[in-house]
């Protein structure tokens, strides 16, 4: 029995690994208790985690970090690769509101932090401890132990307690600020749904399938490339019912449009009134009616699997010339795009083709069209952008004025270059399709092991600091956490008009906390906080480590 007693209690990688793994097992099982309504979720891991660490179970100090570091590292490099695509196009429809609002977050919790400080008249260590506790923000820990290190000399574990201390309650106080919100506002979660679809300015970009009759004198006798180019708009013709020959054909650049011809085009929303106005009659004929028109033509959609066509553009694969087939649709993490000749393919991404049988299936062994070849990692982008998002993270640079270089960390650096390579990575021929199911995995691994981690470091001193006095750092902790929220929540909801899932993406990222988001897209049921968070994250991680050392060098 002595080895049961050593992997129990003992201080090896075995008992290592089996406490972290009873710790996120137990705590993902209270996770599924529901109180009021209401479910933790992830975060019970975190207290469970609490709770084994304060009745004596301990866990090798450099292990502990190590998996604390690197689970955060994955969950949030899985959030930046699957937003990643849509970060810069959600930036330029409503960014710079979402950051001015989580930038006041920011500046208001450093604001009250200040101003307790002078009533109280604690250190100033302690002080940015329970700041970042209470904003669960890891990286202005380290940034704050880092800074007061480099200017005294010696190191404060005041600033790890006291960050200890109010963390838990922090977690917490967003999430029932989240809540809170919820029947404040009196939010019904289908309106706010259905309210965000007709919003999203991407439904406007989604292609769309419309059939018109050629009824403009001016287009007569013109080629499709001579119309496109009067019409000045993205859209594809995908098939053209000739009215004289009543010839269904496949249209190529230089097939002629005459009167009374009949054209399926494929457009998106914000084009579908011009190109009716500019060619003619709208008409009611679905997909259907053509495909009875003739059986040789088929439509099927095709999956993009070979690496080479990874960034290349539709018009460079010249699938017309070779084939005789027309692509009308790209189909890319379940978004229609038009087929313009300038749009890059993905791995991943499933192309609408229409052709004949015989013309279809050499496109399909020319793009790859396997589901085995999706189905396999590509881990060389995931870790090729985990080292990068380190390197990034790990530069130091001044700010004038600042005695000590900051750094963004290693959370900011991997969120940006998760990000980055996400959207520009085909561009340059790098492979970073991911399934969801996948992304899913290894967010929620990362997640499980940095909650289990910070719950281990948490519990061992946690009671005794409570009854010590430390329960008023838990006050003030509270007051950090929520007051801002409170504030700038209610500005953004009514002033500006935040759908709530928006706004619960803002919270999470601007506390630039992992367990609010995983709690927010619960409840959402929808990638629009995680849309948000990845939106704010970025910036709001560089004030939570720049302030963390502003106030101990201002301070100190």
């Amino acid at each position: 029995m002595d080895w049961l007693i050593e992997l129990i209690v003992g201080t090896g990688i075995a008992h290592s690994i089996l406490v972290i793994a009873l710790v996120i097992s137990v705590g993902l099982l209270l996770g599924k208790i529901k109180l009021f309504g209401i479910s933790l979720g992830t975060t019970w891991i975190l207290f469970f985690g609490i709770f084994l660490g304060h009745i004596g179970l301990r866990l090798d100090e450099h292990v502990l970090h190590f998996l604390k570091e690197f689970g955060l590292i994955l969950f949030i490099y899985s959030i930046g690769m699957q937003v990643g695509p849509s970060f810069f196009s959600s930036f330029k429809q409503g960014g710079i509101a979402l950051n001015m609002l989580a930038s006041g977050v920011v500046l208001l919790g450093v604001l009250i932090t200040c101003i307790i400080y002078g009533i109280t008249g604690l250190p100033i260590a302690t002080m940015v401890g329970i700041l970042s506790g209470a904003v669960t923000n890891t990286p202005g820990l380290g940034a704050a132990q880092q800074t007061f290190t480099d200017a005294t000399g010696t190191a404060d574990p005041a600033i790890a307690t006291a960050y200890a201390v109010a963390y838990p309650l922090g977690v917490v106080g967003i999430i029932l600020s989240i809540v809170l919100f919820r029947y404040v506002f009196k939010i019904n979660l289908d309106k706010e749904n259905s309210v965000a679809e007709d919003n999203d300015a991407a439904k406007m970009t989604e292609a769309h399938v419309f059939s018109l009759k050629v009824m403009n004198p001016a287009i007569f006798g013109k080629k499709i490339m001579e119309t496109k180019r009067l019409v000045d708009k993205e859209f594809v013709i995908s098939r053209v019912l000739h009215a004289k020959t009543e010839g269904l054909v496949v249209p190529q650049t230089d097939t002629v449009l005459e009167e009374n011809d009949k054209i399926l085009v494929v457009s998106n929303l914000k084009n579908i009134d011009v190109i009716e106005a500019f060619i003619g009659l709208r008409i009611d004929m679905d997909e259907g009616e053509w495909n009875k028109l003739d059986s040789l033509l088929v439509s099927r959609r095709i999956s993009i699997t070979k690496s080479a066509i990874n960034g290349r553009s539709i018009g460079n694969l010249r699938l017309r010339n070779l084939f005789g087939i027309n692509i009308t649709r790209v189909n890319r993490a379940g978004v229609d795009l038009i087929a313009d000749s300038g749009l890059q393919l993905q791995l991943g991404d499933r192309v609408t083709v229409v052709g004949s049988e015989e013309a279809i299936v050499h496109v399909e062994k020319f793009l790859g069209n396997s589901l085995k070849r999706l189905r396999e990692p590509n881990l060389i982008s995931i870790f090729i952008g985990i080292v990068l998002g380190v390197l990034a993270g790990s530069i130091p640079f001044m700010i004038p004025g600042v005695p000590q270089p900051v750094k963004l960390g290693l959370a900011g650096g991997p969120l940006i270059v998760a990000i980055l390579i996400s959207k520009f990575g085909p561009k340059y021929k790098l492979v970073t399709y991911t399934t969801m199911s996948a992304n899913l995995m290894l967010r929620e691994i990362g997640i499980a092991l940095f909650l289990a981690c910070v719950g281990f470091g948490a519990g061992e001193n946690f009671v005794e600091t409570v009854v010590n006095g430390g329960y008023k750092w838990i006050g003030y902790g509270v007051i950090i956490t929520v007051v801002p929220l409170l504030i700038v929540g209610f500005v953004g909801r009514k002033v500006c008009k935040l759908n709530y899932f928006t706004l619960t993406g803002l919270i999470a990222g601007s506390m630039t906390d992992p367990p609010a988001l995983s709690f927010a897209n619960t409840a959402a049921g929808n990638d629009i906080p995680a849309v948000s968070y990845a939106t704010v994250y970025p910036l709001t991680m560089f004030l939570r480590v720049i302030t963390a050392q502003l106030l101990i060098l201002i301070f100190l």
